[in-house]
């Protein structure tokens, strides 16, 4: 591993994403990618007291089922990196709390993906690790109770809005052993930004920003422009953000910006499906690319992905006190021979 320009660190002997895992709710099985997801779950409790505990048992579950899907030992996994959106990293504590696995919590808001699967192919290229597994979950319901409004309360929703995403989904990463999989080439960290907005309600205008400097940063380290990448995506910026994205873009001279797609757009149908301005949350980039690209790098659709999730930093408390809203985007490389 070695670091190239301000940001970004290169995997000389790039790590291999073996495979994933997805689970879904039943809006996003509804969607226009529900075929592609492993697990679509109708009861939203998923048996669970609450909806925080639910979002535990999802995670626990993409866990539980990459490990049978791949066939090993849960002793054989060596480290795991993860992360959700609740308080105090709920969901994730309490799924991993009967695991006897070392383990890494780390919060990025909806970027969490990105970060614990570049933190995850760090270890794997620069230690004896055989396997390691990145995950991450999110959902609509304790999502929406902790940062918005209880469902009970029947909220108007405005326009610019977005569902947060119910899911899970976890990777098996390994080193590099020659398979014929997709691997983790470059991971670009991304920097804290601050552009004043305040709307806890309009997610896309505040991440925009994060994910415009770290794109553009992945591209001047790497000495690339768009063209390199048969595909770039944003996490969850959903409309407003991914148009906003495309102007900050072009103001920064990258060509082809308007080609970037967005996973929290690509997830909910927008006639069908009334999500505003789109999905959002940790399990959209992580379920859309985990359930969809991957599938389709592996079927040769794709040969390389930059994939740019972008988190809203925010809290409960932070919002109640007035105070901007900090953001922050993650970016991972991902190809395949």
């Amino acid at each position: 591993m070695k670091k190239v320009g301000l940001n970004t660190f290169v995997f000389e002997s790039p790590p291999v994403m073996e495979d994933c895992f997805t689970i879904v709710g039943k809006k996003e099985g509804e969607g226009p990618l529900g075929i592609f997801f492993d697990k679509i779950i109708v009861d939203e409790y998923v048996g669970a007291k609450s909806w925080e505990l639910a979002e535990s048992k999802l995670l626990s579950l993409a866990i539980d089922e990459l490990i049978k899907k791949i066939q090993i030992a849960k002793e054989e996994i060596e480290i795991i990196v993860g992360g959700d959106l609740l308080n105090q990293l709920t969901a994730s504590h309490f799924a991993f709390r009967d695991l006897d696995n070392p383990f890494i919590g780390v919060y990025g808001a909806c970027s969490t993906f990105a970060l614990s699967t570049g933190l995850v192919a760090m270890f794997v290229e620069s230690s004896s690790i055989r396997y390691a597994i990145s995950a991450t979950s999110s959902h609509f319901c304790s999502a929406e109770k902790q940062f918005r409004y209880p469902l009970e309360f029947g909220n108007q929703r405005t326009l610019t809005s977005q569902w947060t995403v119910t899911g899970a989904a976890a990777f098996l990463l390994k080193p590099n052993d020659g398979s014929k999989k997709p691997k983790i080439t470059s991971y670009t960290v991304g920097k804290i930004m601050d552009f004043g907005i305040k709307d806890a309600n309009n997610m896309g205008a505040a991440m925009a920003p994060a994910a415009a400097f770290t794109i553009s940063q992945h591209l001047s380290d790497m000495k690339r422009d768009l063209n390199y990448y048969d595909l770039v995506l944003t996490g969850d910026l959903g409309y407003v953000g991914r148009d906003l994205l495309i102007e900050l873009l072009k103001e920064k001279e990258i060509k082809n910006a308007e080609n970037l797609l967005d996973c929290g757009i690509l997830i909910f149908d927008p006639i069908k499906q009334d999500t505003h301005a789109g999905g959002s949350g940790c399990a959209a980039s992580a379920c859309v690319f985990g359930g969809y690209i991957y599938k389709l790098m592996i079927e040769g659709t794709f040969k390389r992905i930059l994939i740019a999730p972008t988190g809203a930093l925010l809290s409960p408390t932070t919002v109640q006190l007035g105070e901007s809203i900090p953001v922050i985007s993650h970016a991972i490389s991902v190809e395949i021979d």
